[in-house]
């Protein structure tokens, strides 16, 4: 979750800083692959955000989504047992920096101005810039010449506006730019891929199409998307050395790509490159 994006939440009325689940992902036998302290001994406490396919929680009040899919592979490696705290996402980072809980879930951007106050884990995944289009468009320059609509706040939008000039509408969420799409107030849409994933899975976009944009070196975010992480504590070096070490063996086996490709994505998500932050 970027420090700058506005995003579309999904939340649970009545749960908010509410324990639901304390989920058993190892086996009795279990050996550690690290050693390290968690806030809870045994226990990898997560703080959990609602947003659909990153983070949320079952009917069971068990930890899914991508980021939670992850955090509880991570769990399994280092023999812990996971307990998920469903928390609002304007305090999710605040449970972390006040030592209740060892992560969060949720798209959370590696930015600079976030790594002043918190540690941030290796690169799980990017965050894709995606064209929504009928016309199953592919490449930044099939948007120019077009009405064009993106969300305020992404990476990409400074790049359009310069790009694209009066033709881009901004908007301030996802379906508000969804509903001009449809209405034909706007030809092509920007969004990320992973909205876009969900959006088609639940049937909202009809006969629109989203596809992964080229890479385009007039729009910096087709070539270098925000990775995302979880966010930890500055203190918790030990912590921080193991969960990276996990998510680097996650990308080299393939775990990675195979949960993004649950979740509907094509998994070139995992292709993260080098870490590094946005400005």
């Amino acid at each position: 979750m970027p420090a700058f994006k506005s995003k579309t939440y999904l939340l649970l009325p009545g749960i908010v800083g509410m324990l639901l689940s304390a989920q058993i992902v190892h086996a009795a036998d279990c050996t550690p692959k690290h050693k390290f302290s968690t806030i809870e001994p045994g226990t990898l406490t997560v703080a959990v955000t609602t947003y659909a396919p990153h983070s949320y929680l079952d009917d069971t009040g068990n930890m899914k989504g991508i980021d939670g899919d992850i955090a509880a592979e991570f769990a399994k490696r280092e023999c812990l047992n996971v307990k998920a705290v469903a928390v609002d996402p304007a305090a999710a980072i605040q449970y972390v920096l006040s030592g209740q809980a060892d992560i969060t879930t949720g798209d959370w951007y590696r930015t600079a101005e976030r790594a002043k106050a918190m540690n941030l884990s290796a690169p799980l995944y990017t965050d894709q810039m995606a064209i929504y289009s009928k016309q199953d468009f592919k490449k930044v320059s099939d948007l120019e010449g077009k009405k064009v609509g993106t969300v305020q706040g992404y990476l990409w939008v400074a790049d359009l506006k310069t790009l694209l000039g009066a033709s881009l509408k901004l908007y301030p969420n996802s379906v508000n730019m969804q509903q001009d799409l449809f209405a034909g107030r706007i030809e092509v849409a920007v969004d990320g891929y992973s909205t876009g994933v969900v959006a088609a899975q639940k049937g909202v976009l009809k006969e629109v199409k989203v596809a992964v944009a080229a890479a385009d070196p007039r729009v910096k975010a087709t070539k270098e998307a925000a990775q995302a992480a979880f966010p930890f504590s500055l203190k918790a070096k030990d912590f921080g050395e193991a969960l990276d070490s996990n998510i680097e063996a996650m990308h080299k086996d393939g775990t990675i790509v195979k949960i993004l490709k649950s979740y509907g994505l094509d998994g070139t998500a995992a292709e993260t490159g080098a870490p590094r932050l946005v400005q």
